[in-house]
């Protein structure tokens, strides 16, 4: 299916991944922001960007992620033809991912800090953890109905 698959279809399953995970991860920063050292420290022009910047790159780790399932299982529509083994996947690899970034920043680079309030599995923030535990699964959902809704319109038009 994905040899077969256009390139606008790649396109658009890529964009809806996108969306939705610009959508449900900037939530997610702006809910746990409060568990790092930036929100004391800094000024809110500051801490907003650092919001919007954090979010893209959870848009990246999810357009990687999205990708990577689609090469392995060989279908671009694996969150509506194989959510299961996609999801799977997705937060094996991105929770993979989250704890040597944030290993990688906080102990070695020092790019960012945890406050007191962050509780941690072997010195990792739990709430990216959970974020990426969490999110993907939202989104495998999400996308799902979109989808749905799509080709029923379709369907009774």
């Amino acid at each position: 299916m994905l040899r077969r698959s256009t390139p606008t279809s790649v396109v658009a399953s890529a964009g809806l991944w996108s969306a939705l995970a610009f959508g449900f991860n900037l939530a997610w920063e702006i809910a746990h922001v409060r568990l790092y050292t930036l929100w004391t420290e800094d000024d809110g022009p500051s801490v907003a960007w650092a919001l919007f910047h954090c979010t893209l790159g959870d848009v990246l780790i999810a357009l990687g992620a999205f990708l990577v399932t689609a090469i392995v299982l060989g279908r671009i529509d694996w969150p509506v033809s194989r959510p299961t083994a996609g999801s799977i996947l997705v937060v094996v690899s991105t929770m993979a991912y989250t704890a040597w970034s944030e290993w990688y920043n906080i102990y070695r680079a020092g790019n960012w800090r945890y406050t007191e309030l962050m509780p941690t599995i072997f010195g990792i923030g739990l709430s990216p953890l959970l974020q990426w535990l969490i999110l993907p699964i939202v989104m495998v959902i999400t996308y799902r109905r979109i989808c749905e809704k799509r080709t029923e319109k379709l369907t009774t038009h």
